[in-house]
């Protein structure tokens, strides 16, 4: 059919078989792709009472109609599984080629069963899918592997390679995938899931082609998409500037974490870690995902000093406050540095910073002292220590063993009344963006499927008004510091967002287009009737499964939650003063939501959606 490739590898990778499974054109229509579909063949063949990192839980990986297209922002594939961090439905995304690169190779997804007894990677040239021997692969890096795995399998067309280093092999809780050294799906511990599999690669190369519904009107459609993109506001930013475009503002609206999200301003942090800071000190050039026009990417390059690094991927936003604002670090170049070796061992940037910021208020309050880090000092500022430290967590050494299972864990194990200074929600610690400044990011977190999150919903550029999309049904101007009205925001915002994961689309762009328009690039490339009414009802109906798989994973109403720290006002900044209403927010979502006291979608409400089998298993 158009817009999808028509397979889906099923790969036992206890037994080595490899076969294909099949999706009902309804299931493609209601769930699309991506995250959407990967949770639904995740409910239809799978426990969710799975251990994580058990060979019992799948590893899901798809892609969606629009990957492959020409469509900008469409190189995204999804990464899903139960994640080893938090306990409940995990996913992430990426962009770069790899997801093109697979449609290109007749394939729409993989399914990965079961666990290998041996390193094992995986080669896929159109129709010639193999499994081979890794054992000379295992404890290598990403970054000498990709390039290791280019020049075997180059021949005339380099492939496209999915990665794990040390951290995934290792089974670090928050361990990442790696896309080709320069993106990374990294959220939820899906590097661990691939390491459990002892799935050490997936090498891919494909010669075909995407085949749309309407060409004439995709063309047409493709152009104008094409051109909004490339030339609204905030695109322009991120080609200037990189994600990290946004730090000086955001430090003045109180969006940015600082010293472990206890302090509400610092002007000289903004201005030494932002986006001019790192285009004027250390950028060499762009860098786009494949069919983008936005090219968003930073490519850098210290070329002395202590944290010299060779030419390669810069830090994106999260990055620079994770190893700077939030651990009081100023000096960019360690940013880099540290941003380097999260990429090479494939640990989460977030994850990881923020579990080591906990560690560091740990540390200046005496509750870890040197001789629990082996001499490491993590006092505040310290990124020469915190790369020690990011060594001995990739490979579980010491208290790095600790480290390696999140900051929600490491608290448990640590005790002392380490616990109030973790910063997370259901097991995920918090992006880089502080509901104090902005109420609707804050019931954003608490309701998110994965747990803290900043993506699988249009909060940030809703409520920090980079688009309307008046459209779907959103207000104008939203005040940032209050909690009237966010609730049934907030709810749009994950209607309208959840798709896009599904689709697969990356979201800078998504935020340039209408939700029409959206609809529509779905329309032109497949043969759905589909319209922005279907779009939403899609977005809705993929929260309820994936709630739901949630719900059957353990998560609870008592998991809708804030931690302290959030919770607790600022002295200073824009947002002093200023904290979410949480029982207000989560009062008016329930009633919006039509969840029950248990934090469950109510049965008549599943059945709406058309999701009767849910209905059965969540209420009997």
């Amino acid at each position: 059919m158009e817009g999808y490739a028509g397979k889906i590898l099923e790969i036992d990778l206890s037994s080595g078989k490899i076969g294909t499974i099949s999706i009902s054109k309804d299931d493609q229509k209601k769930f699309i792709g991506g995250s959407g579909l990967a949770a639904k063949i995740f409910f239809d063949s799978f426990d969710p009472k799975v251990d994580p990192l058990s060979p019992e839980n799948p590893l899901i990986l798809m892609t969606g109609p629009l990957v492959g297209t020409q469509f900008p922002g469409t190189s995204r594939f999804a990464v899903c599984g139960k994640s080893p961090l938090t306990g409940i439905w995990g996913e992430g995304t990426c962009g770069g080629n790899f997801g093109p690169e697979l449609k290109f190779a007749g394939i729409d997804g993989i399914v990965f069963k079961g666990a290998s007894p041996r390193p094992v990677y995986l080669t896929i040239e159109d129709d010639e899918i193999e499994l081979r021997d890794a054992s000379d692969l295992w404890g290598m890096d990403n970054y000498e592997l990709v390039d290791f795995l280019k020049e075997r399998h180059g021949e005339e067309k380099r492939p496209k390679v999915l990665s794990i280093g040390q951290a995934g092999e290792n089974l670090v809780k928050f361990a990442a995938i790696c896309n080709d050294k320069g993106d990374f799906i990294g959220r939820t511990g899906m590097g661990a899931l691939m390491g459990s599999k002892r799935l050490k690669a997936i090498v891919v190369k494909g010669t075909g082609k995407v085949k749309v519904s309407h060409p004439e009107e995709y063309d047409g459609l493709r152009k104008s998409v094409v051109n909004k993109s490339r030339d609204a506001m905030v695109a322009q930013s991120f080609r200037s500037m990189g994600t990290d475009t946004g730090m000086d503002l955001g430090m003045m609206t109180g969006d940015v974490p600082i010293k472990n999200w206890t302090i509400g301003e610092d002007l000289q942090l903004s201005a030494n870690l932002g986006g001019p800071a790192m285009t004027e000190k250390y950028l060499t050039r762009n860098h786009a995902c494949t069919f983008c026009p936005i090219a968003c990417k930073r490519i850098v390059k210290v070329e002395e000093g202590p944290f010299r690094t060779e030419e390669g991927p810069g830090p994106e936003y999260e990055t620079c406050c994770t190893f700077g604002t939030l651990i009081m670090n100023d000096d960019l170049a360690g940013v880099i540095k540290a941003n380097e070796w999260c990429n090479r061992y494939g640990m989460d940037t977030i994850s990881c910073g923020a579990t080591i910021a906990f560690a560091m208020e740990a540390f200046e309050r005496g509750l870890i002292t040197q001789r629990d880090t082996e001499g490491i000092d993590l006092t505040w500022g310290n990124i020469a220590g915190v790369i020690e430290l990011l060594h001995k967590i990739a490979r579980k050494e010491g208290i790095g063993a600790i480290l390696s299972e999140g900051s929600r864990e490491a608290a448990k194990k640590l005790g002392k009344g380490t616990e109030e200074f973790v910063v997370e929600v259901k097991g995920l610690e918090a992006p880089m963006h502080d509901p104090r400044g902005f109420h609707g990011m804050g019931l954003a977190y608490m309701t998110s499927i994965r747990g803290a999150c900043h993506l699988m919903h249009f909060a940030e550029p809703v409520e920090q008004g980079m688009n309307t999309f008046a459209e779907a049904g959103f207000q104008e101007n939203y005040i940032g510091q209050t909690s009237d009205g966010k609730a049934e925001m907030i709810k749009l915002c994950e209607d309208l967002g959840l798709p896009c994961n599904s689709l697969v689309i990356c979201e800078f762009v998504a935020w340039t287009l209408s939700a029409n328009e959206l609809a529509e690039m779905v329309a032109v490339t497949t043969d759905f009737d589909f319209t922005m009414k279907d779009l939403l009802a899609c977005g809705e109906r993929t929260w309820f499964l994936k709630r739901g798989l949630g719900n059957m994973m353990g998560m609870h109403a008592k998991d809708d939650r804030l931690p302290q720290r959030i919770l607790t006002p600022l002295k200073e900044g824009s947002a002093a003063g200023s904290v979410p209403d949480v029982e207000k927010l989560l009062r008016e979502y329930y009633e919006i939501r039509g969840l029950d006291g248990d934090g469950k979608p109510k049965k008549e409400i599943l059945v709406e959606a058309g999701l009767e089998n849910l209905a059965k298993r969540l209420h009997g």
